[in-house]
């Protein structure tokens, strides 16, 4: 990554001129798994890193992870910048056979600072880059649909952004050779929001909206893990 892309993650991250080493780990947010981190004994097959899509999945769909021999390690709220801060404790230490990287929505949604589509698709190849050098297979997931956010509801045309911003995540991996794993189109109705049945708010997700992403990880997963 370039060292200007760092310096502009670091200040995004930290919402400060002054970097400090305290606003960094309060940013990365390393404590909300460290308990759990430790406590692991069995490498998972597969680390699905992310947002509150992530977290809320492990929560509403436990089984799937367990089951599977998955573990989530979504925080809400993040954003690619405060994913690639703690990479490494939250994969690369685990060493799990692949990760799931699905990110990208809170970043459309300025939660750390101003949208740039290349900052955002820099942190996310490089956390692929990080864990291709650990010997971790790569899946990069596009970011589920929605039409705006609740949140943020001064945030214009969110359907064209995420559109685009898939189209670099798909783009990224075809030229690296990582698989891609496409949630946005099988939970999208025709206006390119989420359905209905798939969202409480649309932008999260409902169990039902997580047994069609299940579906489709799966396939992936158990092709690239033969």
């Amino acid at each position: 990554m370039k060292t200007r892309n760092l310096v502009f993650i670091l200040a995004v991250v930290s919402g400060s001129a002054s970097l400090g080493a305290q606003n960094l780990t309060e940013a990365a947010n390393f404590e909300r798994y460290a308990e759990a981190n430790n406590a692991i004994s069995t490498p998972p097959r597969v680390v699905f890193l992310g947002n509150s899509i992530t977290e809320g999945w492990a929560d509403a769909r436990p089984e799937f992870f367990t089951d599977n021999g998955f573990l989530g390690r979504g925080i809400g709220g993040q954003t690619s910048p405060q994913l690639l801060l703690r990479f490494r404790e939250d994969v690369i230490h685990l060493h799990p056979q692949a990760v799931v990287i699905n990110i990208g929505t809170n970043d459309i949604a300025q939660n750390t600072g101003e949208y740039s589509p290349q900052l955002t698709l820099d942190c996310i190849l490089s956390m692929a880059e990080l864990a291709h050098a650990n010997g971790i297979k790569v899946i990069l997931s596009s970011v589920t649909p929605a039409k705006e956010y609740p949140w943020r509801k001064e945030i214009k045309d969110v359907t064209a952004k995420i559109d685009a911003l898939n189209a670099g995540i798909k783009a990224q991996a075809e030229a690296c050779g990582f698989a891609y794993l496409d949630y946005n189109t099988l939970t999208r109705d025709a206006t390119g929001g989420m359905k209905k049945e798939y969202t409480s708010d649309g932008v999260h997700v409902t169990k039902a909206g997580y047994a069609v992403m299940e579906k489709a990880a799966l396939e992936v997963i158990e092709k690239i893990l033969l």
